[in-house]
């Protein structure tokens, strides 16, 4: 399963990578993961149409998200574009940051996890 990494150099400049999280079979119940440390979970939703500047991360975590969509840029250029069931670990809690944006106007739903 894919979990996509943002993270920062250190100069100061974000960007993505793409880990690859290993399941293995557990029978009947499905393929799973190891165990990902968290410490709690914090429920979002942005309005419709929100554009956030730049901003680094407030803490180390992942973001699952529930419904809608998110554009998110990286300070070396890159942008990728996020929706339901995908998962984004953010790290770049120093440095240029990242910006978001919905990019169809409409509201996103998402579970934050940090670490």
């Amino acid at each position: 399963m894919r979990i996509t990494r943002i993270w920062a150099d250190k100069a100061g400049d974000s960007h993505y990578e793409d880990l690859e999280v290993e399941l293995k079979d557990s029978g009947l119940i499905g393929r799973v993961s190891k165990g990902l440390p968290v410490s709690q979970m914090i429920l979002r939703e942005n309005e419709p149409g929100y554009d956030y500047d730049w901003h680094v991360a407030p803490r180390r975590q992942y973001i699952v998200m529930l419904s809608g969509l998110v554009e998110i840029q990286v300070s070396d250029g890159e942008t990728r574009v996020f929706g339901p069931g995908e998962i984004v670990l953010v790290e770049d809690t120093t440095g240029k940051g990242h910006k978001s944006r919905s990019p169809d106007g409409k509201s996103r739903r998402s579970v934050f996890l940090p670490l």
